[in-house]
Parts: structure tokens; C-alpha cells; sequence
């Protein structure tokens, strides 16, 4: 259940596999049967899946019906937990919704506040046996059970529901920033090309002109322009070329840009030395290499960190091209996911050396050999 919130936003239909915790409301009916105990817990089954059914079709978590529905799972369970101690699942339903319907933390941890202590009131006036109604039994024992069953799941959720948003906001920076450069890419194609092609194609179509006129009186002469124009068509085609695979191609400088954009979109300040980038003597795959781990610890920034600063160094010392990417956030994954994993291997593909450390932010080192005749 503490994914419930995240599934039922993304995908309906693995969403009704948390649906499957409504089996904790048919133990005591199991357990202790009787017809209107069974009666009682059909009925009150019915009306959580329609709960349930109208929360999954209310996609946007604004919609205030969203809120109305997560109180109607509390009042459900507040109307059965007399009689069934299962229905503490109906409170604990109301607790995972909230983190995937309020932005504010402090106001979804005031609502988890509240739930508890109106649990605690709850099973305070349904302590005692009433007469003989041997549905009131709420012994205190089921109460704490309750209360902590919130508190759990309720707060894991918080932590999923910040993990969503950050995914979402990395996601809108990716998108925000390929389409940024996106366009910026197309408008230089279309500077080159009419640098590339707006002369060359205006000396084509007068040279095709002049030859067509001297066919007649001039083969020889004519000849001459055709090849002319033969050569330079060869020769536009070429850079045409030229102009497509800089487009194509995305060095460690493109990278950096993408990277500043990033940053820049999660609150993050990217400081960097003050002259450019010099990769000069990188091999292709180097480049790509360090690209790519770049952008592996851009994203590990922006979704774990926290961070306000991020600084990154290129450098070469002592016969090494060293990389260095510092922020001063938190990363309270220490564990090496497979992101991390799949750069060290890169790097370490092409004699290089990867290392994080973790005080006062997290620095994370890439070292690569410098080829013998590199300055």
C-alpha cells in the first residue's frame, strides 16, 4: 500500500492490486461468523470499492473531490471499526491517499495527527460492551494498532509522494531542456545551411547558366563551367554533411549545457571554472564517457540531493584528466544503484577510475588516463 497513491495516478489497472488489504476487514467475520456480521461487512465492502472506483477516476489530485473521497474512508471506517476491528484498513486507505493528494507536508502530518486522535476517541467511547450488542468491543490493543498502521503507511507515503514529485520535475526539466535544445540546434542547422549553401547555390545556378549559353559558341568553355559546377556541388554536398553531423554529434561541452539548464530548472547553481572546457586530446569514446557520467550525476543531483550549489571541475594533473562533480545536498541513497553502477563500469572501460565520497555533500571523482603523446 505505500506505492497506492503513485499507482493509481499512473496505471488504474495495477492500482486495484492494493485492493487486496480489504482482506484484513473479513478476518473477524471469518473468525467469529454470524449473518449480520457478514451482512455489515458486504455492505460496508460495497461501499469502499465505490469509494475506491471514484478515487481512481479522479486523476488530477486538485480536484476536490479527491479530498471528500479520502474523508468518506475514514467515516466508513469510523462507522465499522465498532463492530470489526478490519476496519482500521479503511483508515489506513485515508492515510495513503492523503501524501498523493496534498502538496503541503505539514498539512498531511496535522491530518495524520488528527486521524490518530480521533481513532483514540473512538476506541475510548467503544471500550466498554453496550448492553448486549456484542458488536461494541473495541479494546485498546485494535486502537494502537490502528493509530500505528497510520502513521506507518501514511508517513512511508510522504516519502513516495516526494519521490514522485521529484521525478516529475526531473522529468519536465529533461523535457524543457531537449526542447530548448532542440530548437536551438535547428536554428544553427539553418544558420549553416545558408551560410554552407546560400552562396554556393547562387554560384551553381549562374555557372549552369553561363554553360547553357555557350554550348553553342563555346564547348570547350562550357565543359569547363559544368565541371566547375560538378566541383563545387561535391563540395556543398560535404559540408551539408559537416553541418548535420555537428548536429548529430554531443560532446562533453554540449552535455554541460544541458547540465547548467538542468540544474538551473531543480533550483540548483552549477559552478564551473571560468574558462571553457578544454577537451582537446579526448578520444570520442573518452568524451562520451564523460559526457554520459555527467549526466548520470546531474540527474542523481537533482532527484536526490537537495541541493542548492552543484561545482564542477575539469581538469588535467599529473599525466590524468580528472572530472569532478560536488554538490552540498543530501543523498540519502548510499547504496550504488544501477546508475552509478553502469558509470563506473564505463569509466573503468576506458582505464579510468570512478570514486564518491559522502562528507558535507557528495563529491564524486572521474579520473582517465592521458594517451601517450597527449599534452
Amino acid at each position: 500500500m505505500n506505492a497506492i497513491g503513485n499507482n493509481a495516478s499512473r496505471n488504474k489497472r495495477w492500482a486495484w492490486m492494493w485492493v487486496s488489504y480489504i482482506g484484513f476487514f473479513y478476518i473477524q467475520p471469518i473468525f467469529e461468523p454470524s449473518v449480520r456480521l457478514w451482512v455489515l461487512t458486504i455492505a460496508a465492502s460495497i461501499v469502499f470499492l465505490a469509494l475506491y472506483t471514484a478515487f481512481l477516476h479522479a486523476n488530477d489530485c486538485a480536484h476536490p473531490v479527491r479530498f471528500w473521497i479520502i474523508a468518506a474512508f475514514y467515516v466508513l471506517g469510523a462507522a465499522c471499526f465498532p463492530w470489526n476491528n478490519g476496519a482500521s484498513t479503511f483508515f489506513v486507505y485515508a492515510a495513503a491517499f492523503l501524501p498523493f493528494t496534498i502538496a503541503s507536508k505539514r498539512t498531511v502530518l496535522s491530518l495524520f495527527a488528527l486521524e490518530s486522535i480521533l481513532i483514540a476517541v473512538e476506541g475510548y467511547l467503544f471500550r466498554i460492551p453496550h448492553g448486549n450488542h456484542h458488536f461494541f468491543f473495541i479494546a485498546w490493543p485494535n486502537t494502537l494498532i490502528g493509530i500505528f498502521l497510520v502513521l506507518l503507511i501514511g508517513g512511508s507515503n510522504i516519502f513516495f509522494a516526494e519521490q514522485r514529485s521529484a521525478d516529475s520535475k526531473l522529468r519536465m526539466a529533461h523535457e524543457e531542456v531537449e526542447a530548448l535544445a532542440a530548437v536551438a540546434e535547428r536554428e544553427r542547422i539553418a544558420r549553416d545551411l545558408h551560410d554552407v549553401l546560400g552562396h554556393t547555390l547562387s554560384v551553381i545556378v549562374l555557372k549552369a547558366e553561363l554553360a547553357k549559353r555557350l554550348i553553342a559558341s563555346d564547348p570547350a568553355r562550357a565543359t569547363a563551367e559544368i565541371t566547375d559546377v560538378e566541383t563545387i556541388g561535391r563540395t556543398a554536398l560535404a559540408e551539408v554533411r559537416e553541418a548535420i553531423g555537428g548536429y548529430r554529434a554531443r560532446g562533453l561541452t554540449a552535455e554541460l549545457d544541458a547540465a547548467r539548464g538542468t540544474l538551473a530548472s531543480a533550483g540548483v547553481t552549477l559552478l564551473t571554472d571560468a574558462k571553457p572546457l578544454d577537451t582537446s586530446g579526448l578520444t570520442a569514446a573518452e568524451e562520451t564517457v564523460l559526457a554520459l557520467a555527467l549526466r548520470e550525476a546531474v540527474t542523481n543531483i537533482v532527484r536526490h540531493a537537495r541541493a542548492k550549489t552543484c561545482r564542477l571541475r575539469f581538469v588535467t594533473e599529473h599525466g590524468r584528466r580528472k572530472l569532478h562533480v560536488e554538490d552540498d545536498g543530501e543523498h540519502p541513497l548510499v547504496r550504488e544503484g544501477n546508475g552509478l553502477r553502469g558509470m563506473r563500469e564505463r569509466v573503468e572501460s576506458i582505464g579510468g577510475s570512478l570514486r564518491v565520497e559522502r562528507e558535507h555533500g557528495t563529491r564524486l571523482l572521474i579520473e582517465i588516463p592521458l594517451r601517450a603523446g597527449t599534452v
